[in-house]
Parts: structure tokens; sequence; C-alpha cells
């Protein structure tokens, strides 16, 4: 078990709130500021300066972090590999999806888990790419699962399944007319798009650009942070969309949207993201293999 000291101090200095961390820890404001304190007084420094409101890391403080941070890390470690020799699957797992693989592939995959380990706690968060890869940096995720390449060199990423995106549009609107669609011919034709930060719009702006087109000359006529939003919007013949052909299985099968593959097709990567220089649990591990197993499956119907 690690310093309480040191876990209050490390809440401190995530949030730079003595406020927040009371609240993250379920402490309250009081006993933080005790705590840090008495962290000051047994280095015999200030490790927080504070004024106007506002707190920062002193020099001292971020040594300090940097090292509660590994202490923290190893604390937890050690009390995973403890438990993991007696065998069992069990504990807190803090997963992490953009919206697209958490509205239409993990639910169905995390329920199938749980039924199989009764004794794990999952935990997900939800939000777009650039969001979850932020919460895995942090270490406040195990593990994230996104739609793009990633750009943190705090992290590994390996490859979970293919995905296909297509344009996606009411009945009425004249792409639905086609068998296949060019990207010049998207241009003509007002467009709904994901938010930036998304791991679906990244991959969309870099088709349009391999294509010849600036992402800046579509007609955006709005930009939304869900799929279900997209759905909704395109189906009243606003403006078609591009979205995973996974997320409108149902829409099309009964009529009230049209997907259309794009020509050339535009396949994306599914990705899991893990902290670098982490060691992963035996929980962790056998979560990404069965998701990943059941993911892939789930594509290929």
């Amino acid at each position: 078990m690690a310093d309480r000291r040191l876990q209050v101090f490390h809440a401190v200095a995530k949030h730079l709130s003595f406020t927040k961390a009371a609240e993250a820890l379920f402490m309250t404001q009081p006993a933080v500021t005790f705590q840090i304190k008495q962290l000051e007084e047994h280095y015999n420094t200030r490790l927080f300066d504070r004024g106007h409101g506002r707190i920062s890391l002193t020099p001292a403080g971020v040594v300090v972090q940097e090292y509660a941070e590994r202490i923290l890390g190893l604390s937890a470690e050690l009390e995973t590999r403890l438990k993991e020799m007696t065998g069992e699957v069990a504990g807190p797992l803090l997963v992490g999806a953009s919206t697209t693989i958490a509205e239409f592939l993990l639910p169905r995959v995390l329920g199938e888990f749980k039924s199989s380990y009764p004794k794990v706690v999952p935990r997900l968060f939800v939000a777009n790419s650039e969001a979850v890869q932020d919460r895995v940096v942090e270490h406040t995720l195990d593990i994230g699962f996104i739609e793009a390449a990633t750009h943190h060199p705090s992290v590994v990423t390996d490859v979970c399944c293919e995905d296909e995106l297509h344009v996606v549009c009411a009945p009425s609107h004249p792409l639905a007319k086609l068998k296949t669609v060019a990207p010049k011919v998207l241009a003509q034709y007002p467009f709904i798009s994901r938010e930036p930060g998304s791991g679906t719009r990244e991959v969309i702006d870099q088709y349009f650009l391999k294509a010849g087109i600036r992402p800046d000359s579509m007609q955006v006529v709005m930009e939304l942070g869900s799929p279900e939003a997209l759905k909704g919007l395109a189906a009243t013949g606003l403006g078609f969309t591009i979205m995973s052909r996974a997320a409108v299985t149902k829409e099309t099968g009964h009529g009230e949207l049209v997907r259309l593959p794009l020509s050339p097709r535009l396949i994306r990567n599914f990705s899991v993201v893990y902290p670098k220089e982490r060691f992963r649990s035996r929980l962790v591990n056998t979560f990404v293999k069965f998701a990943k197993d059941r993911i892939a499956a789930a594509q290929a119907e």
C-alpha cells in the first residue's frame, strides 16, 4: 500500500485543486489540506504555490509528482500481481472507448465478459479518440479503444481489427441512387461531419486529402460529436455523413438510411492503446484478447 500522503498529493497535483482532489478521493477538503501539509513538513519544503485562488507545483513539487506516479504505479502493480497468484481474474477494469466502438461494439463484449468473469467490475469511459488517449496517458484508464492512429509517445498501440467507413444518407438523397461514390462527387453535396478530435474525423480528413480535396473545402453544414446524432440528422435529408458501416446496420435494414461504399474504399483500423512501460495485468490481457476476438467476429458479420 502506497503512502496515503502521496496518493493525496498526486490527486491535488493532477487536478491543481484541493476541492476537486477531495471530491475524487471522497475526502473533505480540510483532510486533503492536512495530508499535504504533513508531506511538506516531512520534506521540509513547499510543494505547491498558492495565490489568487489558484495553485501550481513548485520545482520540488514537480520532482515529487514524478516519483509519486512511479511509486503509485509500482504499488498498484504489486497488489495486482499478488492477487493474480490466486489464479482469479477479478477486480476493477477501467476501459475507455471512442463513441463508435462504445456505442455499437463494446456493450455486448462487456456483457459477455462480465458473464464469463463475474468478479470483474468493468467501468466504461466514453469520449472521442483524443480524449480516450489522454486518459490512458494519465493512467486513469487501463486501456482504450480508439478509431485512429495514436500520436502520443507515451502509449503503445495494438491493432484490434479493420472497419470500413461508408457514406450514409436518407433514401431520398440524390446519392442514394448510386452503388458507390467517389470523393469528388461528395464535394458537391452538404456534409454532416464529426467534431475535431474524433478519430473518425481524422481518418476522413486524410482520405479527402489523399483524393486531392481539402477538408475545409467540403460543404460542412454541421459538426456533431455522436454517431447517433449523425444518423438522426442524415435521416432528415439535410446532408450525407460518413461513418462506420457497423453503426448503421439496424437503420439500413429498416430502410431508414442508405449506406454506400466509397471508391476507393475507406478502411481504417480500430486500435487498443496501453500506457507505455506499465505492467499489464492478467485481467487486462484477458479482456483485450476476449474483446479483439468478439469485435473482429462482429465486424465480419
